[in-house]
């Protein structure tokens, strides 16, 4: 995780040394990270919520052509094609924020590994910070309750651009409901246990997700009445056309 952890830790000591606090350098490295991120959480979760129309046109096509599997592949290929669909689109970035995420997670446990010998950092993040004492400490209650709550409702708004209709949805959705409320528990736990600075970090980025997913649903909102309104002009030009093609049998 060095690869990682040692850029964002000379970027922390960047940012301290402007602001002269450990604790609002944090905050400010946390947006700075969520921001880069960012990208590539919009495109996974895009990738994500095109699932279910994929679902819905990949079921029909494996019913029309349940005895004839090599015209079922062509049509598959087909749709892949006319949708633009790469079935690793929706695991790409989440690979490459895995290692960014867990090399964050090792630098704020542990900031001196990370930073230059006889750096001012040595003592920065034993620094106060609003009511922590110290921020190498755990916050017993506070920062846990509000990176619990923050997880919470993190989760349950990806869940609800994430769900896809199918066989599995009931499963799914029982999954969900049981990670809604276990993993945020898991972080408030955890929490109690990690130095206030990750804490920190964790509960800033959580609030962040709110926004950036509250942001995503308008996004996909706005894509599928763009999509509603393409299908009821289809449908009407067809009806259109179809009436003409009816008038010019009556004249004949």
């Amino acid at each position: 995780m060095g690869i990682i952890a040692k850029p964002i830790g000379y970027l922390l000591m960047w940012i301290y040394k402007i602001v002269g606090s450990y604790g609002i350098a944090l905050i400010i490295l946390t947006f700075i990270v969520k921001l880069a991120l960012y990208p590539l959480y919009a495109k996974q979760i895009k990738s994500t919520a095109n699932m279910s129309e994929m679902s819905e046109k990949s079921q029909e096509i494996q019913r029309r052509y349940a005895n004839d599997r090599e015209k079922m592949n062509e049509e598959m290929q087909k749709l892949y094609s006319e949708m633009g669909f790469n079935p690793m689109s929706g695991c790409l970035p989440m690979l490459i924020q895995f290692p960014i995420i867990m090399g964050l997670f090792a630098l704020l446990r542990n900031p001196m590994k990370y930073m230059p010998s006889g750096s001012e950092m040595i003592f920065a993040n034993h620094e106060s910070f609003l009511w922590i004492k110290d921020l190498a400490q755990p916050d017993m209650w506070i920062l846990p309750i509000a990176a619990g709550v923050a997880t919470f409702f993190a989760f349950a708004l990806n869940s609800a651009m994430t769900t896809t209709p199918g066989a599995s949805a009931g499963q799914s959705k029982a999954m969900n409901a049981l990670m809604k409320y276990f993993f945020p528990l898991s972080i408030l736990w955890l929490a109690r246990s990690y130095p206030a600075g990750l804490a920190i970090y964790w509960a800033g980025g959580q609030f962040m997700q709110i926004f950036f997913n509250i942001r995503i649903n308008k996004i996909r909102d706005e894509m599928n009445k763009e999509k509603e309104h393409k299908k009821l002009v289809e449908r009407a030009e067809k009806e259109l056309s179809r009436k003409k093609r009816a008038r010019m049998k009556g004249n004949i």
